[in-house]
């Protein structure tokens, strides 16, 4: 099966992309103070460079006092760290590459102690108490919308130092995942309840983050079915559920779904082979970006644990297949990408033997 197919042109409206290979979001934490660095800029432009069509940056949070939960996450709010953005930007549209941050709040994983003020608990759509002591502060009404102002102050911030769209972060059981899923959010208000109250966070914050940027500005929304909090979660179990959950975000202003899955090749749903990007672009009409363990033959929880594994770099044939037959439109690549930052040329030149493996080692610098 030809690469070609990873190294066609993309468009839309105005978001130009040389190639189909998109840079996954991997949080890297190398950016002390929340102010990505010379070794962050040169990290991206090494992508842009070697033929990544479009990157999304690590996740880089908003300004909120939880929207935290890890040591040296880069902001996205404040002067330094958006001078910082700005250079990452100015580089990799330097080498014809494209950009977006993803936005992020990290809800009720957060816990006390965490940078930038360590005395702020975490933020959720329940509260949560130990030994009277409360961990997770459940979110007022008021709370849900300083919230939603940040992710649009950030977007509008974005749009200002040239980015070229941005990604929400809705997946993996941080915060917009909390409020979706009933595992999280037994909310008795209108944010909670139904599939269709537990998204009114989400479709809220994709309005208000619509409203800041005008019409043009891509707004990519990453969900999942799978959480952090449990590998086997589910928030819908059929099509037509997965189609009734996605219109009112797709109305509300998404451009482009990141259908994020552990292992790109699984089927969602019994009776097809299409993958959830394959579901979302048939079910939304809206392009699509599916992930999973793309060039690899190993999934990441593997190397969550300390591991002596090696994920050897795997045939593309499967993918490329799927992607000749429009079941998705863009490709996200993670850990190939963060191990060897010239995957994309190596695949471009059928130099596959010279790609590295991956290796929790890979975690430990930027390359």
């Amino acid at each position: 099966m030809p690469v070609q197919a990873l190294f066609k042109p993309f468009r839309l409206g105005a978001l130009q992309l040389s190639s189909r290979v998109v840079m996954a979001p991997m949080t890297r934490s190398f950016s002390p103070g929340g102010v990505p660095n010379s070794k962050v800029i040169e990290y991206y432009r090494r992508r842009a460079a070697a033929g990544v069509g479009l990157i999304i940056t690590e996740g880089t949070v908003v300004d909120h006092p939880a929207s935290n939960g890890y040591p040296n996450v880069p902001h996205f709010y404040g002067e330094a760290a958006l001078a910082g953005w700005k250079k990452v930007v100015d580089a990799v549209h330097a080498e014809g590459g494209k950009i977006v941050p993803q936005l992020w709040h990290v809800g009720s994983v957060r816990r006390i102690g965490t940078e930038p003020d360590a005395s702020v608990p975490a933020y959720g759509p329940m509260e949560k108490l130990k030994d009277g002591n409360v961990v997770v502060h459940g979110m007022t009404h008021q709370d849900i919308k300083d919230v939603i102002a940040a992710f649009a102050q950030a977007a509008k911030d974005a749009q200002r130092i040239g980015m070229d769209g941005v990604e929400i972060h809705g997946a993996h059981g941080y915060l917009v995942d909390q409020f979706f899923w009933e595992g999280s959010n037994q909310r008795t208000d209108e944010y909670g309840g139904s599939l269709a109250n537990r998204s009114r966070f989400a479709i809220e914050l994709i309005q208000a983050t619509r409203a800041a940027v005008g019409p043009d500005f891509p707004i990519i929304l990453r969900f999942s079915q799978w959480k952090q909090q449990d590998y086997t979660a589910r928030l819908v179990q059929t099509p037509e559920a997965l189609g009734e959950f996605l219109k009112p975000l797709s109305d509300a202003g998404v451009d482009i779904f990141h259908c994020s899955t552990r292992r790109f090749w699984e089927p969602e749903f019994e009776g097809s082979d299409l993958n959830l990007a394959g579901w979302t672009r048939q079910l939304t009409g809206k392009p699509t970006i599916t992930v999973g363990s793309v060039g690899l033959d190993g999934e990441f929880l593997q190397f969550m644990v300390n591991t002596d594994k090696v994920a050897q770099p795997a045939s593309l044939e499967k993918l490329l297949e799927r992607l000749n037959n429009d079941e998705f439109d863009l490709v996200a690549v993670g850990r190939a990408l963060l191990v060897d930052p010239d995957w994309a040329l190596k695949v471009r030149e059928g130099r596959e033997g010279d790609i590295l493996p991956f290796s929790r080692e890979a975690l430990t610098t930027l390359v």
